[in-house]
């Protein structure tokens, strides 16, 4: 008995299937975002051309009421001068003969019982005898007389057999009835086959000899000069019956020929440029026009059902590439769901924009139609928002989409591609958002450039260039000016940690900074000096500094709380003197947690956030822990460790890092250079052991770097002063 399929189970087989980032919001807005860009690319292959539709009610003889322009750039086939090439080159073909060896052979052997008859008959009579029975009903004439009794009979043999060969071995064409006039009347083709191999011998009509010929041909022989009187004078009479035809005509050789040579026939190719007038408003259509609007609605993209799966297969490829890039072996991390829709929406409106913006018309032939799409804005928000990689890929990646699906012509396709890759580029390590300005700048040049090298390569009047350059300008400069619009309210809306907001965040008059001061002095002065650590650090191993700042001026907003509980702000009395270790752990622990909630509420960036919770990782608030122990003998280190994970950056990791080493090195008595080095590096042994950087990407020679950048700092703080003499009274 079959077990019946339920629901549950195809689901269940599904997501074992199918990740289960697939399942979620971002995978719909994908497919959503594919069935988008795909309809509208199907809609526009079946779209009519031009302004007018596709025609379908015009006459050849009526005047046009409306224009009909040339949306692609066509080539079809002009059936009629295809036809008359074709029945041009078929005319040309010969007609083949084959060459029958077996005939050939058949004469000779006759001619050789021939000749045995002259050498061994003893008599006139036997010889005529024995010849008309070889070769009955054929008269000789006196041949046979002047031959027999011709002393030198043998000689004349000899050279007759090799006129006979010589004769038989050029074919003796059969020619059919209906006669060969179809065909090329200027040469035939011979084929031979011997050995195994064929042999294709191509004779001028002129040279063939065919049944009628033969007698006048071997006169013409004889008559050359070069055989004796008495053979020449019994020649043709001696010779003729011996010849007989040996190339017949072959219809299934000439009709493959004739095959073989329409195939290879080129047809006869017409183009019309995008942007041609077809149909003009107000003058009589004509045939050649009417021709020329049928092919173009034969060639429309759409009524091909193999483009169509081209297209398909092409957009699935660019948005299969664009999920594979976007994976966290590539970029490095895993995209979160803002981000995933930030992408698919950029996408979506590049690819279905561009292809909408297509079919409108501009009143002019020379407009690159890429100049009219802000391609550099497109490609700036995900530079700064996401990751310059992601932002160089969409710039190969979208343009090549449009040029696929038919919306830009190649120089659209090169001033698109050349105005993303550089506006990828130029945000590279921007800091400033006037820095903006400067890369739309920069982009306004490179378009510049672009459109430049477009009007030299298609040869346009000079009247065109200022106008397009000047629009060339104002896209990557337009471009640059928008991005400072729409980046703020992405960054809140993506929770973006870009240079830009870091440096907002690092302002130190922040109202949340202004307020840990107030409120816990110590441990705002302690950030201030773990900031400057971790940022000389991180700018010596090549990770973001100003995240590493950023991330130090808030990675303790939770003590603000309960500040009088950390050493820090401390001044005479410690109050954990007061309560049990256990609930002094808790108090410790609970800074991270709190700083979490406090980070939330203010928006602070992702990465912000992951700094706040992984500044402890998961160790062992140690005084508290051997406190315990020794009043309690037996104690679980979860109950005195912290509930954060271990850092899985680099900058969290060196913020960690100088968080440890700033609060150890303040137990220090006159640290010098050696007891500092000596110092540090015992702290990051400890953290290594007790696996607090087994997530960080931090090398051994990082973690020197590391160290040597945090005793450049703190020698400088905690340098030696000399000792003022006191004044006498």
């Amino acid at each position: 008995m079959k077990k019946k399929i339920e629901t549950k189970d195809v689901i269940s087989f599904i997501g074992k299937i199918i990740p289960k980032t697939f399942l979620g919001g971002p995978a719909l807005a994908s497919v959503a975002v594919f069935v988008l860009c795909l309809g509208v690319i199907l809609w526009n292959l079946n779209s009519g051309w031009g302004s007018g539709g596709r025609g379908d009610d015009l006459e050849v003889g009526k005047v046009a009421d409306r224009d009909i322009v040339a949306e692609y750039s066509v080539t079809y086939e002009d059936v009629d001068a295809t036809r008359l090439r074709r029945e041009a080159q078929e005319r040309q073909v010969p007609a083949v003969f084959l060459f029958s060896q077996s005939v050939c052979d058949e004469a000779l052997n006759k001619w050789r019982q021939f000749a045995l008859l002259v050498s061994s008959s003893p008599s006139l009579d036997d010889f005529k005898r024995g010849v008309g029975e070889l070769l009955p009903d054929i008269d000789f004439g006196g041949a046979l007389d002047g031959l027999y009794q011709n002393p030198q009979r043998l000689e004349v043999l000899r050279q007759a057999k090799v006129v006979l060969e010589g004769l038989l071995n050029k074919g003796i064409y059969a020619i059919p009835r209906d006669g060969i006039d179809e065909f090329n009347l200027d040469k035939v083709e011979l084929v031979r086959q011997t050995a195994g191999r064929i042999e294709r011998e191509q004779v001028p009509y002129s040279a063939i000899i065919t049944g009628d010929k033969v007698k006048e041909v071997l006169q013409k022989k004889l008559d050359s000069g070069a055989y004796p009187p008495d053979f020449v004078k019994i020649g043709v009479d001696l010779l003729e019956p011996f010849v007989s035809e040996n190339a017949f005509y072959s219809a299934e050789e000439t009709v493959q020929q004739i095959l073989e040579t329409r195939a290879k026939t080129e047809p006869v190719l017409k183009y019309i440029e995008r942007g041609k007038r077809i149909i003009k408003k107000g003058f009589i259509i004509t045939d050649d026009e009417m021709e020329e609007l049928k092919a173009l609605n034969t060639s429309i993209p759409g009524n091909d059902g193999r483009n169509i799966a081209a297209q398909i297969i092409y957009l699935l490829l660019i948005f299969c590439l664009l999920y594979f890039y976007c994976s966290r072996g590539l970029m490095g991390r895993s995209l979160n769901n803002s981000e995933i829709y930030l992408v698919c929406a950029l996408s979506g409106i590049y690819i279905a924009g561009t292809i909408l913006l297509k079919n409108f018309s501009f009143g002019s032939d020379f407009v690159v139609i890429s100049l009219l799409v802000p391609t550099a804005l497109i490609i700036m928000l995900p530079s700064i928002l996401i990751s310059f990689r992601l932002a160089l890929f969409l710039a190969l990646a979208l343009p090549l989409e449009s040029l696929i699906s038919g919306a830009y012509d190649m120089p659209s396709y090169l001033f698109a591609l050349v105005s993303g890759v550089v506006a990828s580029f130029t945000l590279k390590g921007a800091q400033k958002r006037m820095d903006l300005i400067k890369a739309g700048l920069i982009v306004a040049a490179a378009n510049c450039v672009a459109m430049t090298a477009v009007l030299l390569s298609r040869r346009l009047p000079a009247g065109t260039y200022p106008p397009l350059l000047f629009w060339s300008a104002f896209n990557g400069l337009g471009s640059g000016m928008l991005v400072l619009g729409f980046l703020p309210p992405l960054e809140h809306a993506l929770n973006a940690a870009t240079a830009f907001r870091l440096q907002e965040l690092a302002d130190l008059n922040a109202p949340i900074l202004r307020r840990l001061f107030t409120s816990a002095p110590g441990t705002y002065s302690h950030s201030i000096m773990v900031a400057n650590l971790a940022e000389a650090a991180c700018q010596d191993i090549g990770a973001n500094a100003l995240l590493a700042r950023v991330g130090a001026y808030y990675h303790d907003l939770g003590k603000m709380e309960n500040p009088d509980y950390f050493v820090e702000n401390q001044t005479d009395h410690n109050k954990h003197d007061d309560i049990a270790p256990r609930l002094s752990a808790t108090v410790i622990r609970s800074h991270v947690k709190l700083g979490l909630e406090k980070a939330r509420v203010l928006g602070l960036p992702r990465e912000v956030m992951d700094i706040i919770v992984e500044h402890h990782g998961n160790s062992v608030i140690t005084w508290f822990y051997n406190k315990a122990k020794k009043q309690e003998g037996q104690v679980n280190t979860e109950d005195f460790s912290y509930p954060g994970t271990p850092p899985r950056s680099r900058e969290s990791a060196v913020v960690m890092l100088a968080d440890t080493t700033e609060a150890a090195v303040r137990t220090l008595d006159k640290p010098t250079v050696a007891r500092l080095e000596k110092f540090i590096q015992e702290l990051f042994n400890a953290k290594v052991e007790f696996g607090q950087l087994s997530r960080a990407e931090l090398t051994f020679r990082d973690l020197e770097t590391i160290k040597n950048a945090f005793v450049r700092v703190l020698v400088g703080y905690y340098h030696s002063r000399i000792e003022y003499p006191k004044e006498e009274k």
